[in-house]
């Protein structure tokens, strides 16, 4: 039981890292400060421009694949028995992951405020079914590149995740442990639950859309 608080401290501690207030700071701005407020990428991309947003993504993405991908594999001999029915190995794996993204949110080296933990939970997601994630993240890609809204993109990808983790376990039968599809559903609830001032905005048609890059190939 004392491996498994030691890697949630752990994961929670890395996932705290404040990626975008980082950054920002290199700029001379506090990024909570501006635009949405939000510590997170899609408030950097567009208050610093999309190479600050990519980094701040990519390395918030990474935190959640360090918490679940290595942090979670110390050893743990045992979970509380009201766990026992679900695989170790799988369920340390989303705790950790869900410490990072606790982290992110409320990370205690920038006073609480932090991101909505998007990235942060697809890189969890990442190391922990790496097929339902990329589908995920294909679905993101899609509704993002079509709408300009990441909330929009986000969102969706977010619901998707149980629908597609459902669909590969109990249509094409692939051994996912039952841990996963609890997961994937509180999860949803979550991100949902923490993008509800975007819903708001998207309803009344003043979310902010993204600026794609114009990237030239010579």
């Amino acid at each position: 039981m004392f491996s498994l608080l030691l890697i949630l401290l752990l994961s929670y501690l890395v996932g705290a890292i404040p990626t975008s207030v980082l950054i920002s700071r290199r700029y001379g701005i506090d990024i909570r400060e501006h635009g949405s407020g939000n510590a997170g990428m899609t408030n950097a991309w567009r208050v610093l421009g999309w190479r600050a947003g990519l980094l701040v993504g990519i390395v918030d993405m990474g935190k959640g694949l360090l918490a679940s991908g290595l942090i979670a594999t110390l050893r743990v001999d045992s979970l509380p028995s009201g766990l026992a029915n679900w695989e170790v190995e799988t369920l340390v794996r989303i705790l950790a992951g869900m410490a990072a993204v606790l982290g992110h949110m409320y990370p205690i080296w920038a006073g609480f405020r932090g991101g909505k933990g998007v990235n942060t939970s697809a890189g969890a997601l990442l190391a922990i079914t790496t097929w339902t994630t990329l589908i995920c993240a294909g679905v993101f890609l899609v509704v993002t590149l079509l709408s300009r809204y990441v909330s929009l993109g986000s969102i969706t990808a977010a619901i998707a995740f149980p629908i597609v983790l459902a669909v590969r376990k109990y249509i094409f039968h692939v051994p996912l442990d039952g841990s996963l599809l609890v997961f994937g559903i509180l999860l949803a609830l979550g991100i949902v639950y923490a993008h509800r001032s975007n819903i708001e905005r998207l309803l009344a048609g003043r979310e902010n859309r993204i600026k794609l890059p114009s990237i030239r190939l010579i």
